[in-house]
């Protein structure tokens, strides 16, 4: 199948719960769009020194964010055909108007449209996210954090395999698209957190691995900084513990989501372990050896920067995640994308909802939009009652596997 097609998806989607729309009002999905996404498009004028034009098509869509209607990609582009079979039913329309996770996808892709980062010049192939990064790389930020983690790890195997999933799940805190729960941290002492995780299958996950010899893991990362070196801790424990023979790790192959990881990303923070301490620093020299070696691959595809769900992935992705013993799927975007998205009831069991994905999975996800699988009957409802944000503050996680 070649690139930017939509292809037939795994199963019906007709079937599945409606779909969250940013039209709906007092919900999360209707606060992104109408808030939260012009504010981080102001932010990203603000960080970058913009030529006039850009800085002009940048406010220009602003403008149709708050008060204006969907258009297409004006751009000359490899995936512009792609994107117009799958937003036609939202051009002409408000923003405030249309299916969420496609809503917030399509602002993503325009805002490199308008930063020009396909086109010959200047300003091609610049993440107009790198300035909000950086500050995540300083020595006393996340290298310094992680070289904390790896310093407290309990010697026993199971114990340090539950201590770096959990550092790994609450990484994904770190989102600066979404920096409410920045402050919760937690990745360098995960089991102060223990009370906030809903669903706990890491022990399941460790008996999976080990009764395998030399599993092929694959890991769909979500966010660079903090995020991505908890992720990377816990890749380096798989394969030195030989609970992993090589691991693929999925990487976006062009800015998404302001803070999502590329392969850039992932050379920068190797680079800051060496500044962040001596475990640190070690664990980065084991990791570029894995490279080097081909037990870590980096894999990026364009499917990870699209607006389809994981139920419609190409021939060529399914084969690559249907050879993986286990994929490893982080954060709440892809979390959304592994559900579709949907409005499911709370206690639609986590394997009814991914049934469709064609490896064993387990998902690390702090809680940040209004959807949630696989709880116990009454827990939504008695958390909606101790906390009336506890779907989107980040505070709570899951770890949920479908083995």
């Amino acid at each position: 199948m070649s690139k930017f097609t939509v292809p037939q998806p795994l199963i019906d989607l007709a079937g599945l719960p409606p779909l969250l729309r940013t039209s709906e009002p007092g919900s999360f999905a209707h606060n992104t769009l109408r808030v939260r996404v012009p504010a981080i498009l102001q932010e990203t004028i603000s960080l970058n020194a913009f030529p006039p034009e850009i800085r002009r098509d940048l406010e220009e869509l602003r403008a149709e964010l708050v008060g204006g209607a969907v258009r297409p990609l004006r751009e000359d582009a490899a995936d512009r055909a792609f994107w117009e079979e799958v937003s036609a039913a939202c051009y002409g329309h408000s923003w405030l108007d249309a299916p969420w996770y496609w809503a917030e996808a399509y602002f993503y892709r325009r805002v490199l449209e308008a930063t020009r980062y396909f086109q010959p010049g200047p300003w091609q192939g610049l993440d107009p996210y790198a300035a909000k990064k950086q500050a995540e790389w300083a020595p006393d930020a996340a290298p310094r954090l992680v070289n904390t983690l790896l310093e407290s790890l309990p010697t026993e195997r199971l114990a340090r395999c539950e201590h770096l999933f959990h550092a790994s799940l609450w990484g994904n805190r770190a989102d600066l698209s979404y920096a409410v729960a920045a402050h919760l941290d937690g990745a360098s002492d995960p089991h102060q957190h223990r009370s906030n995780l809903l669903a706990d299958d890491t022990p399941a996950v460790w008996r999976f691995l080990s009764s395998r010899p030399r599993p092929r893991v694959t890991l769909l990362a979500d966010n660079a900084g903090t995020e991505l070196l908890t992720d990377l801790a816990l890749t380096d424990f798989l394969l030195t513990e030989s609970l992993a023979g090589e691991i693929h790790l999925h990487l976006k192959r062009q800015p998404f989501f302001v803070s999502d990881a590329m392969p850039g990303d992932l050379l920068t923070g190797l680079a800051a372990l060496a500044h962040g301490g001596p475990a640190g620093q070690a664990l980065g020299g084991r990791l570029r050896g894995c490279l080097a070696s081909g037990r870590l691959r980096l894999v990026t595809h364009w499917h990870a920067v699209t607006s389809l769900f994981y139920s419609q992935i190409p021939n060529d992705l399914y084969h690559d995640l249907a050879a993986a013993d286990l994929v490893i799927v982080k954060g709440d975007a892809n979390y959304r994308r592994l559900v579709g998205d949907a409005h499911w009831p709370a206690t639609t069991p986590f394997e009814a909802a991914v049934g469709y994905f064609p490896a064993a999975l387990v998902a690390l996800r702090t809680l940040k939009s209004e959807l949630i699988v696989g709880l116990q009957p009454g827990d939504a409802e008695r958390l909606a009652v101790e906390d009336p944000a506890w779907l989107v503050n980040g505070q709570r996680g899951v770890i949920q596997a479908r083995l």
